[in-house]
């Protein structure tokens, strides 16, 4: 599928995916709530590091995270998770401890599952972390895109909206991908917590357009589109609540008329009837066509963070596998239904898993 994609070959290069962002300690209290709890789960993640965990882990293919860790316990703790992830580490950045957090730190995210009709909740503890103060400069993107080779490159909305120096990086980032032919994937990934001490949607706006000009593949839900890009969903309410793959069709077109170096735009389309049971599909445009991932209507739901990045993580092994479009759709679709499966922000399934719900077989047992 070269006339839509031109990716570089697996021998030209030493990673399949690389990832540029934040990796979090995920603080988890089951179903509980983080307000009353006595206990926590701890997992990774991060919306572009998790991209890079599935490519290694479900997909298995070579992949590798640029971040920044303070030199501390809770640091390392971090990369021995992402080591169990099989996710290189070579690239991190090691930033000097003062002993207390005054400089430095690990981002801390506190997430509820929801349950019913209690939503999901998320609570940012993330201020002066270490991927937080990454600036353009400290990264050797010539080393990485050029002498060691990336087939594709991942980042994202969540990471350019922590700082105006972590924007600035993946301005840099991306440029020199494309200088040695790296395809770029960005997934908008809107967080109005994050942006609201950064100047809101105005100034997510003003970055996210500025970095849409450098992106091949184009990622994201239907809120991310508008609020990031600006471009309108006709026949949306307010609440962002029903599902029309018409109507984002349209919106669609509109972003790749606009962005013409957008070689692929994919939305995830999600009704969210209860935290516990949503509709779930996908469209992609590619080539001038649309192809749409079947709807899982009624979709039961353990955990809903990460499935947008399963769905990223998937449609970018369908192209990078040179399965097509159609392919590439469904496995992010399906990708992400499973990875809703399971705790945690990360995906805990395999190729095998996916495929097999790719072709209806449901929740047969696996032998």
């Amino acid at each position: 599928m070269s006339e839509i994609l031109t990716i570089r070959k697996p021998e030209e290069c030493k990673w399949d995916c690389v990832s540029l962002g934040e990796v979090m300690l995920r603080l988890d209290p089951g179903f509980g709530r983080v307000r009353t709890t006595r206990t926590f789960q701890v997992w990774e993640g991060g919306g572009e590091y998790n991209v890079a965990r599935a490519m290694r882990k479900c997909w298995g293919k070579r992949s590798s995270v640029v971040t920044a860790l303070p030199i501390n316990d809770v640091g390392w703790l971090v990369e021995d998770l992402i080591c169990q992830g099989g996710v290189d580490t070579s690239h991190i950045i090691w930033r000097e401890f003062d002993g207390i957090g005054r400089n430095t730190r690990v981002g801390l995210n506190f997430t509820e599952k929801g349950y019913g009709p209690r939503a999901a909740l998320g609570c940012n503890d993330r201020g002066h972390s270490a991927a937080s103060q990454i600036r353009p400069g400290e990264v050797d993107w010539d080393r990485l895109f050029g002498e060691e080779g990336v087939r594709w490159f991942h980042t994202g909305g969540i990471f350019a909206a922590l700082a105006p120096n972590t924007s600035e990086v993946v301005i840099e980032a991306v440029t020199a991908a494309k200088k040695y032919g790296t395809i770029v994937s960005y997934d908008l990934n809107y967080r109005g917590q994050l942006w609201k001490s950064q100047g809101g949607k105005d100034a997510a706006q003003r970055v996210n357009r500025e970095i849409a000009h450098h992106v091949d593949v184009m990622l994201g839900n239907e809120e991310d589109f508008t609020a990031c890009l600006g471009f309108e969903v006709e026949g949306l309410d307010e609440h962002i609540s029903k599902i029309d793959p018409a109507n984002f069709k349209k919106m669609i077109e509109t972003a790749v008329a606009a962005y013409p170096n957008f070689k692929v735009a994919a939305t995830t389309l999600r009704n969210a009837k209860t935290a516990s049971v949503n509709d779930w599909g996908a469209i992609l445009w590619a080539g001038g066509a649309f192809y749409e991932a079947p709807m899982r209507e009624n979709l039961e739901i353990y955990d809903r963070v990460g499935g947008g990045d399963g769905f990223a993580s998937g449609l970018a092994y369908g192209f990078l596998m040179d399965k097509g479009p159609q392919a590439a759709v469904e496995y992010g679709a399906a990708h992400g239904a499973l990875a809703m499966t399971t705790p945690g922000d990360t995906s805990m399934v395999n190729v095998k898993e996916v495929e097999a719900i790719m072709k209806g077989k449901g929740a047969r047992v696996i032998r």
